[in-house]
């Protein structure tokens, strides 16, 4: 690996322009991270490319735009652009409709870390990515809890639909049912798990599953446009869906109700979102508006539910049985943990015994992705940076989206975003609009 103390200029700026999105890339405490996140640097981006990318905007922005601001010609950045596309660095986002071209700078995630292990063929080292990827992301608690340490996080659990109990069955919304985001999506395509694919070239992977990463929508466009994974129709996306859930694998989609970008397929063992569940205590996952609730005349206490949960949220404890020496066996559920997948009751042995139902404590969904940005800059500190830096250009549209998302927040979050932002025209936003939340 890399040489610590001795990391170039350009990398160091580019970690610096990073580190204002709503998810970085911190410095780490331990060494053998330390040599991990510069391995990941110096693998993906040659000194020309960091150079770049640190001059790069963090929100979508058109070519003109960056040759101005970067003092590059159009076409030759535009070529530059192209190639680090690629490779997964920079994002090119068409417009569906006026077909509009505008590049961004990739985040580490969901971004250039998923993008570098997404595709078989070698554009890079990929055991050497994978181990640089373990040794920074598991070295020690510094990038799990830039990622997964906030209220607001990337991912957010889908019930399994079929282990819904009758009750809760005309609950569930439209976005909360992974069927409905495949049949409603205009684009879909299917790629290597990031997370399986890296346990692979470390010698760690299970046997689920590897081709089973659904990106859908915009992610979709880029996915199949940069040959990181293949166009498929809802039909086989909702295959490996059916697929997924009968090999006990959780649904994780983007935390966001309206035109999400990805649903993932994950295992306890192998998802990065999961095991900073389990290897740091984060709730690193959003959960869904349900949880497991357990008929104890019908179980049998096989244990295959505890077994089966991917957060290690269940289990089993005994209960003395009347003129019986054998103590009864049942699941305990730890609530505050379980992510309410519904992969126990998919894996219950007893019919019936463990259903999914509404559970009354729900976590906050945002709407769409400009609230999701602008919660995750909140929390990180970050709010300034993207409304001055990231807004840059951007032009009122993208700042009333900024402001409506702002509007939308609790009381105490908007004095926290006041004093970040310690604007007069935003103060004077959070003090006039009224929150749409209040009654009227």
């Amino acid at each position: 690996m890399g040489h610590l103390g001795h990391l170039k200029a350009e990398y160091q700026e580019l970690v610096t322009r990073l580190d204002t999105n709503s998810v970085g890339m911190p410095y780490p405490t331990t060494e053998q991270a330390r040599r991990g996140w510069q391995e990941i640097l110096e693998i993906l981006y040659t000194t020309e490319e960091a150079a770049l990318g640190a001059q790069l905007p963090l929100m979508p922005a058109s070519l003109e735009k960056i040759a101005k601001k970067t003092g590059i010609a159009a076409p030759d950045l535009k070529l530059r652009l192209d190639a680090m596309a690629d490779k997964g660095l920079v994002m090119d986002l068409i417009h569906p409709k006026t077909k509009k071209v505008q590049y961004m700078l990739s985040p580490p995630v969901v971004g250039f870390f998923e993008f570098s292990l997404m595709r078989a063929k070698d554009m890079i080292p990929k055991k050497r990515m994978a181990e640089a990827l373990d040794a920074y992301c598991h070295g020690d608690a510094a990038f799990a809890n830039e990622v997964f340490g906030g209220d607001t996080v990337i991912g957010r659990t889908l019930v399994n639909e079929d282990k819904l109990d009758q009750e809760s069955m005309p609950d569930i919304l439209d976005w909360e049912r992974a069927t409905h985001l495949i049949r409603e999506a205009r684009n879909i395509a299917v790629a290597l798990c990031y997370c399986r694919h890296k346990q692979e070239h470390l010698g760690k992977a299970c046997d689920a599953p590897v081709d089973n990463c659904l990106s859908i929508n915009a992610g979709a466009d880029f996915v199949e446009r940069r040959s990181f994974g293949r166009k498929i129709d809802a039909m086989e996306a909702l295959d490996i869906l059916t697929r997924s859930r009968e090999s006990g694998l959780v649904q994780i989609a983007d935390n966001v109700q309206n035109r999400p970008s990805f649903i993932c397929n994950c295992c306890g063992c192998c998802c990065g979102q999961l095991q900073a569940i389990n290897e740091y205590d984060l709730h690193a996952v959003n959960p869904s508006h349900y949880r497991p609730v357990l008929d104890t005349d019908k179980c049998t206490g096989c244990s295959k539910c505890a077994r089966a949960c991917p957060v290690t949220a269940i289990f089993m404890t005994a209960t003395i049985q009347t003129a019986n020496r054998k103590n009864k066996i049942f699941p305990a559920i730890n609530l505050d943990r379980c992510i309410g997948c519904g992969v126990c009751a998919q894996a219950c042995n007893s019919k019936h015994a463990l259903s999914m139902k509404t559970y009354t404590n729900k976590t906050h969904v945002p709407v769409n992705a400009i609230e999701k940005t602008v919660r995750m800059s909140l929390e990180r500190g970050r709010l300034a940076d993207l409304i001055i830096d990231q807004g840059e250009g951007r032009g009122s549209r993208f700042l009333n989206k900024v402001l409506k998302g702002i509007t939308n927040l609790s009381p105490v979050e908007k004095v926290l975003a006041s004093e970040q932002l310690r604007s007069r025209f935003i103060n004077y936003v959070l003090k006039t609009v009224k929150d749409p939340t209040e009654a009227s």
